[in-house]
């Protein structure tokens, strides 16, 4: 069953064991700047294990859209993209980019100087989603993007400009380090003849990312250096990069360390491991610091439940903000109250997510408080049967199937959500899972 064929609600049986192997779809975040990258280079890039759901297919259309050839169907698990040499062909064009922070926020910093006259937009919550950071430093810098509706958000209008005024520019990267990453990938087409230097003010959230960034650019042939919060960029054009391997995305894999410590396993996920470019793989300490035992190989992670309850924590999530979601989950079979601080990014991503997970954690019997920045959950006595709403957010859907892990069924509304980065959820999940004999009946409401 694909996540679009999916019914209106789906029960997740109250689940007794969880053992197997995963492998994990391809990481959201390297595919979509792994497309980008290859789209701007000189040559022809070969992606292999590229990320097949929504986000990646809104980066695919609008790179068509702009001239490029992406062919999706060249080899199994390969996209061959044919650069345009960092000068996109189609000069005008209207792109739509879904709910995709990872190609909204990166195309709006390649457009920025490119000469051309292009219109972004998106679904609804997109236009909730800000990018008035980003925008703004491009602008300081000599671009011309307008806001067409809420100023800070999208749509965006972004009007012929081809060269900076500057060899700074300043982005503010603590209320999305997707503006810093998109800046820096758009930066060596663009730089002066001496680089760019990129500063970034203030605090930095989610840095693993922007490492990761920096990471792929390399794969592509541009070298940056950093020094403190200040990024040397040299002026050049990507070279195509022959044989990339896109990782597994090790947001992903949280659900499923999650799921080994909860329900016995041992259960391995394939495709991140220790040698992993991702900051979310260290999704694993967390889950071993609250009392599951991990194995780890270069690009594998295994777990099983060792203490039970699990431990509870007071943690600073600032590096790991997507996985983290997980660990609210997990919360709820801890021995005591666990704090999640350094979230504040959640309330600006597919949905307000600390809103939404205090909500339905309380729909579960847990009582939470929550912040500006962060979440306490204090685990019930006993899980009680719910009815989840996911509120368009993938991760809401998949990380909420883990409380069946607690005895009781759980419904989970508009599961389709998945389509975003990981289509066939629930089907890996039932086919490393075996439910429980005997459950309360599904919740109606």
């Amino acid at each position: 069953m694909t996540a679009s064929s999916y019914p209106a609600e789906r029960v997740v049986a109250p689940i007794g064991h969880a053992r197997g192997t995963v492998r994990l779809p391809g990481s959201k975040s390297l595919s979509n700047r792994a497309l980008l990258l290859a789209a701007l280079a000189h040559g022809s890039s070969r992606l292999r294990n590229v990320l097949a759901a929504d986000d990646t297919r809104v980066m695919i259309d609008a790179l068509r859209t702009l001239g490029v050839a992406v062919d999706a169907a060249a080899a199994q698990d390969t996209i061959v993209v044919q650069g345009c040499g960092g000068r996109f062909p189609v000069r005008e064009a209207e792109l739509f980019l879904g709910n995709a922070g990872t190609a909204m926020r990166p195309l709006t910093a390649a457009l920025a100087f490119s000469g051309g006259r292009y219109r972004l937009d998106g679904v609804a919550r997109m236009r909730e989603r800000p990018i008035g950071d980003l925008a703004d430093a491009l602008n300081a810098a000599g671009a011309r993007i307008a806001y067409l509706g809420t100023p800070g958000y999208p749509p965006l209008q972004i009007e012929a400009v081809s060269r900076l005024v500057s060899d700074l520019v300043q982005v503010r990267g603590a209320v999305s380090s997707q503006f810093v990453s998109g800046l820096l990938m758009a930066a060596p087409l663009v730089a002066p003849a001496q680089g760019l230097a990129v500063e970034v003010p203030g605090q930095l959230i989610s840095e693993p990312y922007v490492a990761m960034t920096l990471g792929v650019m390399r794969q592509f042939g541009v070298a940056v250096e950093r020094e403190g919060n200040r990024y040397r960029v040299p002026r050049a054009i990507y070279t195509a990069c022959t044989n990339y391997a896109v990782e597994g995305d090790a947001s992903a894999a949280s659900y499923f360390l999650a799921l080994g410590a909860l329900a016995g396993g041992p259960l391995r996920v394939e495709g991140a491991g220790a040698a992993s470019v991702q900051g979310d793989v260290a999704f694993a300490d967390l889950v071993e610091t609250m009392g599951a035992r991990v194995t780890r190989g270069p690009d594998w992670m295994e777990v099983r439940r060792d203490a039970w309850p699990l431990r509870a924590l007071d943690q600073d999530c600032t590096l790991i903000p997507d996985a983290a979601m997980t660990a609210a989950v997990l919360a709820l079979f801890a021995d005591g109250p666990t704090r999640l601080t350094g979230i504040g990014s959640w309330r600006v991503k597919e949905t307000d997510r600390i809103a939404a997970m205090a909500t339905e954690l309380r729909k579960l019997g847990a009582a939470v408080e929550e912040g500006a920045d962060w979440l306490r959950v204090s685990p019930p006595a006993a899980l009680r049967p719910a009815a989840i709403d996911t509120y368009d957010d993938h991760r809401m859907a998949m990380c909420f199937a883990l409380a069946a892990c607690g005895g009781v069924p759980v419904t989970i509304r508009d599961p389709k959500c998945v389509a975003k980065t990981f289509p066939d959820y629930f089907e890996v999940l039932d086919a490393v899972t075996t439910p429980r004999t005997q459950a309360p009946a599904p919740a109606s409401a």
